[in-house]
């Protein structure tokens, strides 16, 4: 018999009643070390008091309008994100899979605009995720979550990343634009090199093509700056942000620069939740978070011993994590193929550490951006333990 909830989740066996700062309460008291924070949602940890105050105070004014009138909240959070990345104006929707949506949208429309109407194709890299609509899952290419649904999308075609020449041939008359994310999540926290960066923007310069970021998880400080584009100093035309944006509301964006944009007049896009007053007041709290002083240099310093100690582990514990991946808050550990990253993550889950898997048997590390040195420092502890946990297996089995 089918579950009430649509079995569409492999989910954990454990109910979580509160969570409070880096950790997660079960119902049965047990207390866990968040490193999933939601999978790069949760910027700010559970329950913030700063976040706690702002929902229930605009919560207690007025939730929703419909976009059909101004959103005050919004157009102070679209100002804000525009004063500080290459955007010049952005459109506000609930998801990330929305916001790469709407950017294909922008990005076909562009071209439209100007005069080149049959350019519609997308140039994306193998191992990408960018979500579970129909064009956002073929713009992600795995076969495993196209499977059922049809023919994909048309217009999407997959790449080697941090290979040009590759890229350079598949542009031809019908190339829009080219979708990339600065480090893959997904596909196991898989960086681009600047250099390919810059490359990509030559190759979208050179033959009037888009370049489109997806910032879903690299958005909102996790890298250790506000942006991760803002480690190459490469500026796109187009991003899709969501994640962090709202510390675990549901909210997202795809902003533009301004020439980018020239399409999206009234009537070529919309939402009926998007942007309401009490997504974009919450997000405004998150920014005031994120913006002040320090904040994000903070999360940089602590990404940086976060990365010393994990390329610690794989040298102490070289047959159980095969290399450190990522940097800032958004890192990983690949797992030995002997070591299915289900199991690492199930044995981490008993040790009371709580982390997500990723492509190519990487288990990813995602603490809080407000996760201290003490908070680290324990999670560092349980994945050692669990490393050894594994090392005695192995022993045991020779």
């Amino acid at each position: 018999m089918i579950t009430a909830v649509m079995p569409t989740y492999g989910r954990k066996d454990v109910v979580f009643e509160r969570g409070e700062g880096n950790y997660l309460y079960a119902v049965d008291g047990r207390r866990y070390l968040d490193f999933t924070s939601g999978i790069a949602v949760n910027a700010l940890g559970h329950c913030h008091p700063y976040l706690v105050k702002a929902l229930t105070e605009q919560g207690s004014k007025l939730w929703h309008t419909s976009n059909l009138f101004r959103v005050g909240n919004g157009e102070k959070l679209a100002k804000r994100l525009v004063e500080n990345s290459f955007a010049d104006t952005m459109f506000f929707c609930n998801s990330g899979a929305e916001a790469i949506e709407g950017g294909i949208k922008l990005i076909r429309k562009y071209q439209y605009m100007n005069g080149q109407p049959k350019r519609y194709k997308i140039i994306c890299f193998q191992a990408a995720f960018h979500g579970r609509l129909l064009n956002a899952l073929a713009a992600t290419g795995n076969e495993k979550y196209l499977e059922g649904f049809g023919p994909p999308a048309p217009g999407y075609l997959h790449a080697p990343l941090n290979n040009t020449n590759v890229v350079r041939d598949m542009v031809d008359d019908e190339t829009a634009g080219i979708l990339v994310e600065p480090i893959q999540g997904e596909g196991g926290i898989r960086a681009t090199t600047p250099q390919f960066l810059k490359d990509l923007r030559a190759i979208c310069d050179e033959f009037g093509l888009l370049l489109f970021y997806d910032e879903i998880h690299t958005g909102f400080g996790r890298t250790g700056k506000l942006w991760g584009y803002d480690w190459s100093g490469v500026k796109p035309d187009v991003a899709a942000i969501a994640k962090g944006m709202g510390g675990g509301f549901p909210i997202g964006a795809f902003m533009a620069t301004e020439k980018a944009a020239v399409g999206m007049v009234p009537g070529t896009h919309g939402s009926t939740y998007g942007g309401n007053p009490l997504a974009t007041g919450v997000a405004n709290a998150v920014l005031d978070i994120l913006l002040a002083p320090g904040f994000i240099d903070d999360v940089r310093e602590k990404g940086e011993y976060l990365k010393g100690k994990l390329e610690e582990l794989c040298r102490r514990h070289p047959t159980v994590f095969v290399e450190q991946r990522g940097m800032g808050f958004l890192q990983g550990l690949q797992c030995a193929a002997s070591i299915p990253v289900g199991d690492m993550v199930n044995k981490l889950q008993s040790l009371g550490l709580l982390v997500p898997p990723a492509g190519e048997n990487v288990v990813r590390v995602f603490p809080a951006l407000i996760a201290d040195k003490a908070a680290l420092d324990e999670g560092i502890a349980i994945l050692s333990q669990a490393a050894e946990s594994f090392e005695a297996a192995s022993k045991a089995a020779e």
